[in-house]
């Protein structure tokens, strides 16, 4: 069930009750990191045991494990009450309804077995690994007028906060978002987003993760106005 190891050694559980599936990102990770140790489990009982007894940079687990429909919810929390560890759920439900749920149990990203690619997957992946390994500090929180706080934080789920309660957004809108942030009060044109999108480069493709990212926000603050369309250009974060 194991890799080679290379000089750095990264590993990692996949925990998917379909042995093919399984072997397919097992597959995927050794080209995504070549020399990773990857432990691959089949069963709840097995997969909670291995996370009680090992240490994983990363976790890729499926929702349904047998008949059990949500054995993957309780291994998530079994994982958050030990150490963290980032959690990518790739299933076959549906990602409109269980991606907000995953998000809620601090999982990293829920990728849906029918919609994405190997590429995706390899990137979210490297992703995840690099922030893991990096433990980044949280982009200091700006204030603004009305003291309205925004904190982020690349490695956790549990962000980005606004107002002190937690945003739920996709991977790929968080990455917009942070390019926004970063460059508050400056318009981050087209081009730069294009660099923080994996898949569907276009114009038409930003605006939609960018109406994502308002509508997420006004959830929870319906007067917010932060993210300003320019026209032919791109975006910019205002505090005005």
């Amino acid at each position: 069930m194991r890799a080679g190891q290379g000089a750095e050694m990264v590993k990692v559980a996949v925990i998917e009750d379909d042995v093919p599936t399984s072997n397919q990102l097992r597959g995927w990770i050794e080209t995504a990191r070549p020399g990773a140790v990857v432990d691959q489990w089949f069963t709840r009982d097995d997969a909670a045991a291995a996370i009680e007894r090992e240490v994983y940079d990363l976790v890729v687990l499926d929702i349904e494990l047998g008949r059990e429909r949500h054995a993957g919810v309780a291994i998530i929390n079994a994982i958050n009450k030990r150490r963290g560890t980032p959690v990518l759920v790739v299933s076959g439900m549906p990602a409109s309804i269980y991606r907000s749920i995953m998000k809620a149990l601090d999982a990293w990203d829920y990728l849906q077995k029918s919609d994405f690619a190997e590429q995706e997957f390899i990137e979210t992946v490297l992703d995840m690994l690099r922030s893991a390994k990096a433990r980044l500090p949280s982009v200091p929180a700006a204030v603004v007028p009305g003291e309205v706080e925004l904190s982020l934080d690349p490695l956790r789920q549990n962000s980005p906060l606004w107002r002190g309660e937690r945003v739920n957004l996709p991977l790929t809108a968080q990455r917009i978002l942070a390019a926004l942030y970063q460059k508050r009060g400056q318009v981050v044109s087209y081009d730069e987003l294009f660099q923080v999108v994996k898949s569907g480069r276009n114009r038409d493709n930003v605006r939609k993760h960018v109406s994502t990212i308002r509508e997420a926000f006004r959830e929870i603050d319906p007067a917010f106005d932060c993210i300003e369309n320019v026209p032919m250009r791109g975006f910019r974060w205002t505090t005005d």
